[in-house]
C-alpha cells in the first residue's frame, strides 16, 4: 500500500502514533528504523548500488551515510566477499547466513557478521560486529553446543519434558536471567507450560497472557522470521537514511530484518516487567505459530551472537518437529479408548437395520467418544437424545443456527457456545461446550454433544484488561499494563476444552458412518436389481402361467358342464353335488388365474398419465358400483376432489376395489364409504397419521377411502396387502379371491405412491394412499 495514496480512515499505524487503540493494525514490518547494535545496507541489483543506509554508519565504519548512498557496494567490500553475497543470494540463506565481512578503512579493520536476505525489490545487507575470535572457536563450534541438548531431547518422552530440556538448555547456552515456553490457543491467548528462571525471580509458570499482548500482525512477523532479539530495551532507535526506498517510494519492508526496529509499545511493556533485554523463538506446528521460547534479561543489556542465536533457532526447529509426535503421545491411553468405542461403532452400525439404531444402541458409548454430558441425535423431524441436554425446542432452534456457522464445514465446535449464541445463556447448565457434526445435510442429520459448564478460575500474569487513562485534554490514552503478578478471573459460561483426539474422534466416526452407509447402498442396490430381474421373471412367468392355464381350465369347466346336462338326471345326488363343486372350483380358480394375470399386466404396462378430475372419476367409479349391485349405496364425498396427473384406468381400478370392499366387508344396517383427501399443507400430526416424508421435500396429497365396516384386527395389518390374502372363509362376504388389496397397492407403488391402512376392529378401516407419478 502506498502512503501517499492511503485515506485518513485507513491510515497507516506507525512507530509515531501508535497505542493499544490501535496497536492490531500497527506496521511493524516497516518501521524505517533498527536497532542500533549494527547496520544496515539496501542494496539495488545488479550493480548492488547503496540506495538506504542506516544513520549508524559513522560509528561503525569511520563514514557519513552520506557519503555511501549511490556508492556501489564495492566501495565498501572486495570482489571476493561480493561474489560471497550473489553466492548467498542464489541459495538457501539459512545455510549461508552469517558470512564473514571484512571492511577496511584508512586505519582500521572492521570484521562483522553479515546476514543477506531480498526484501520487496533490494538486497537488505546487515552488518553486527563479530563477538567471537579465534580463541573463542572451539566454544562456537556448533556441535559441541547442540550435541547435549539433542541428547536429552531424544530421551524425553512428553511434552512437559521436551519443554523443561529446552528452557533449561536454552538459558545455559544464552545466559538469560528467564527462560520460557509459551503456548498459544486457539483463541490466541498464551500460556507458561514450561520455565526455568534465576532463582531469586517470581515463577511465571502456569500464568496466562491475553490475545493482545502480541497483535496478530507480530504473529505472522513469528512465522516469517523465527528468531527476535532486543539487546537493550533502552535502546536509541537508528533511522534509515532515507526514510523511503527510493526505488520502491515506499518504506522498506523489514519482515525478515534481525535488525528492525521494535514496536514502541512492545519496549513499554517490556520496561513494565523490569525486562532490559529479550530474545523469541518461533515454535511452528503445521507451519502455524504454536508458541514461543521467550528470553529475558533483567540486569543490563545482553549480547547474543549469531552463533548462539543460531543454536537457539536450531532448537527451536528441533521442538517444532517433535511437537506433533510428542502431543500424539499425550492422553494415550484416553486415546486408545475412543479408538475402542470407535471400533464398537463401527460393529453395531454395521449390523444395526438403519443408522439411528446403530448409533443408539450403547448410548454411553455416544457420550463417552468425546466425554460429553448429553448428546443429541437429529433425523429429519425426529430427535433422540441421552444424558443432560436443553429443551427439545432449544435443539431445533440450535440446529438452524448451527447450520448457517458450518458453511461447506462438517463440524462446528466450541468450548464458550454463550459466547458467540447468545441463546445459550439459558441452558449453560446443560450446554456451555458444543461439538455439532453434520453427518447429512441434505437429510438433516445431525449429532450434538454437549458438555456441561464448569466454573474456572484463571491464573492471568496481570490483569488482562487494558488500563484506560483519561488525560487532561479528555483524550483516553490505553497503554500496556503496569503489573505482571498473578491476577485471578472466575470464567463463567464455558466447559471444559474439547481436546483435539475428541474432535477428532468425531470426524473419524462420521467417515466411518459414510463408508458403511456406502457399502450397504452399493449392497442394497445390488440386492434391489437382482430383486428387479427376479420380479420381472415373476411377472413374465404369471403372466405365461396364466395365460397358458385358462385353456385347460375352461376345458375342465365345460366338459363338467356337459356332463352334468348330458348325465344329470343318471347321477344320484352325490355325483351331482362333486359335479357342482367342480364347476364352482375351477370357477374360482379361473377368477384367481384372471387376478393374477391382471396384476402381471399392472407391471408390464406403461402408465398413461394425464391431468384427470378425480370428482368426475369417482362419480363414474360409483355409478357403476350402484348398478351392480342393483341399490343406492351411500359413497360421501365431503368437499370437491382435487385435480391430479395419474394413470385413470389404473386409479378408476383402484377407488372401484377399495369402495367395493368398504361396502362388501360391511355387516352394518346402513352402509357408508367416505372418499377425501388431506391438503399438503396441513400437518400430518393433527391426523394422527402413521406417516413420514422426506423434509426436503414438498409433502405429497394424502387421499383416503373410509368406511364403517367390519374392520380389520391388528394382528392383519401387516398382510392384507399379500396377494390371495384372504382373512374370511370364501363363502362369507360374498367370495373373492384376495388380490383386490394386491393390486391396489400395485397401482399405487406404480404411481411412486405409499398405501397404508389404519382400523379399529368392528368399527372399520380406513385406506391412505399417495400419488407422486414421474411426469417426464
Amino acid at each position: 500500500m502506498s502512503l501517499g495514496n492511503a485515506e485518513s480512515t485507513n491510515k497507516v499505524v506507525t512507530a509515531q502514533n501508535v497505542n493499544l487503540t490501535n496497536c492490531d493494525r500497527e506496521a511493524i514490518q516497516i518501521p524505517s528504523s533498527i536497532q542500533p547494535h549494527g547496520i544496515l545496507l539496501a542494496l539495488s541489483e545488479p550493480e548492488f548500488t547503496i540506495v538506504q543506509v542506516s544513520d549508524n554508519t559513522l560509528k561503525y565504519l569511520g563514514l557519513q551515510p552520506k557519503e555511501l548512498l549511490n556508492k556501489k557496494l564495492s566501495f565498501l567490500l572486495d570482489e571476493s566477499q561480493i561474489q560471497a553475497i550473489r553466492m548467498c543470494l542464489t541459495e538457501d540463506f539459512e545455510s549461508v547466513n552469517p558470512l564473514k565481512i571484512s571492511i577496511e578503512t584508512a586505519d582500521k579493520t572492521f570484521v562483522f557478521d553479515g546476514i543477506v536476505h531480498r526484501s520487496v525489490g533490494v538486497v537488505v545487507l546487515e552488518l553486527e560486529p563479530t563477538q567471537s575470535n579465534q580463541d573463542d572457536a572451539k566454544f562456537f563450534d556448533f556441535y559441541n553446543l547442540v550435541r547435549t541438548p539433542l541428547s536429552k531431547i531424544q530421551k524425553s518422552s512428553t511434552l512437559s519434558e521436551l519443554c523443561d530440556v529446552i528452557v533449561k538448555e536454552i538459558r545455559k547456552t544464552t545466559g538469560f536471567d528467564r527462560v520460557m515456553i509459551y503456548r498459544f490457543d486457539d483463541n490466541g491467548a498464551g500460556m507458561v507450560i514450561a520455565e526455568d528462571p534465576r532463582e531469586d525471580l517470581d515463577k511465571f509458570l502456569g500464568l496466562r497472557y491475553p490475545a493482545t499482548d502480541i497483535p496478530k500482525q507480530a504473529r505472522r512477523l513469528y512465522e516469517l522470521n523465527l528468531l527476535r532479539l532486543i539487546r537493550n530495551v533502552n535502546y536509541q532507535s537508528v533511522d534509515l537514511v532515507p526514510q523511503l526506498n527510493p526505488q520502491t517510494k515506499e518504506p522498506l519492508d523489514m519482515s525478515l530484518s534481525v535488525l528492525r526496529s521494535v514496536s514502541p509499545l512492545h519496549i513499554e511493556y517490556l520496561h513494565n516487567m523490569g525486562v532490559t533485554a529479550s530474545m523469541s523463538v518461533s515454535l511452528l506446528k503445521d507451519k502455524k505459530l504454536w508458541g514461543l521460547i521467550a528470553c529475558h534479561h533483567y540486569s543490563s543489556e545482553k549480547t547474543v551472537s549469531y552463533e548462539i542465536r543460531t543454536v537457539c533457532e536450531f532448537l527451536g526447529q528441533i521442538m517444532s518437529f517433535e511437537l506433533a509426535a510428542k502431543e500424539e503421545n499425550e492422553d494415550l491411553d484416553y486415546k486408545i479408548k475412543l479408538k475402542s468405542i470407535q471400533s464398537r461403532f463401527i460393529d453395531s452400525i454395521t449390523q444395526a437395520e438403519d443408522l439411528i439404531d446403530g448409533l443408539t444402541k450403547n448410548p454411553s458409548d455416544l457420550l463417552d467418544l468425546v466425554g460429553a454430558s448429553g448428546v443429541a441425535i437429529c433425523h429429519a423431524d425426529s430427535l433422540i437424545t441421552e444424558g443432560i441436554i436443553p429443551t427439545e425446542l432449544q435443539i431445533n432452534e440450535l440446529i438452524s443456527w448451527v447450520e448457517t456457522q458450518m458453511g461447506n464445514e462438517i463440524i462446528y465446535h466450541t468450548d464458550s457456545l454463550a459466547s458467540v449464541y447468545p441463546e445459550a445463556e439459558n441452558f449453560t447448565d446443560a450446554g456451555s461446550g458444543l461439538i455439532a457434526l453434520a453427518i447429512s445435510k441434505v437429510q438433516k442429520t445431525y449429532i450434538l454433544w454437549f458438555r456441561r459448564e464448569v466454573v474456572q478460575t484463571v491464573n492471568w500474569g496481570g490483569n488482562p484488561n487494558k488500563p484506560i487513562e483519561v488525560l487532561e485534554d479528555g483524550t483516553v490514552n490505553i497503554s500496556p499494563r503496569q503489573s505482571f503478578k498473578l491476577w485471578q478471573e472466575t470464567v463463567r459460561n464455558k466447559s471444559l476444552a474439547w481436546k483435539k483426539c475428541e474432535i477428532e474422534a468425531t470426524l473419524e466416526l462420521r467417515s466411518s458412518i459414510v463408508g458403511i452407509l456406502l457399502r450397504k447402498a452399493d449392497e442394497l442396490a445390488k440386492v434391489n436389481l437382482e430383486l428387479e430381474r427376479s420380479n420381472d421373471d415373476l411377472d413374465s412367468f404369471a403372466y405365461i402361467a396364466s395365460h397358458d392355464l385358462k385353456e385347460p381350465l375352461r376345458g375342465i369347466h365345460n366338459y363338467s358342464s356337459f356332463l352334468m346336462e348330458d348325465y344329470g338326471d343318471t347321477l344320484d345326488s352325490d355325483g351331482v353335488s362333486k359335479l357342482e363343486t367342480l364347476m364352482r372350483l375351477t370357477k374360482r380358480m379361473e377368477n384367481l388365474i384372471n387376478s393374477l394375470l391382471y396384476y402381471s399386466r399392472l407391471g408390464r404396462t406403461e402408465l398413461l398419465l394425464n391431468k384427470t378430475n378425480l370428482n368426475k372419476l369417482v362419480n363414474n367409479v360409483a355409478d357403476v358400483i350402484r348398478i351392480s349391485q342393483n341399490q343406492d349405496v351411500d359413497i360421501r364425498i365431503p368437499r370437491k376432489l382435487p385435480i391430479i396427473y395419474c394413470d385413470a384406468t389404473q386409479i378408476s381400478e383402484l377407488f372401484s376395489n377399495l369402495i367395493s370392499n368398504g361396502l362388501k366387508y360391511n355387516d352394518k344396517t346402513e352402509k357408508w364409504v367416505e372418499i377425501g383427501f388431506i391438503d399438503p399443507i396441513t400437518n400430518v400430526e393433527e391426523y394422527q397419521l402413521q406417516y413420514t416424508h422426506s423434509s426436503d421435500s414438498q409433502p405429497p396429497t394424502i387421499f383416503y377411502v373410509k368406511d364403517n365396516g367390519i374392520g380389520i384386527r391388528p394382528k392383519h395389518l401387516e398382510t392384507v396387502f399379500r396377494i390371495f390374502k384372504r382373512l374370511h372363509a370364501p363363502y362369507r362376504y360374498g367370495g373373492g379371491t384376495g388380490a383386490g388389496l394386491t393390486i391396489v397397492k400395485k397401482i399405487v407403488e406404480r404411481h411412486n405412491g405409499t398405501i397404508w391402512v389404519e382400523s379399529t376392529f368392528k368399527e372399520g378401516s380406513t385406506f391412505y394412499f399417495t400419488l407422486q407419478p414421474d411426469r417426464e
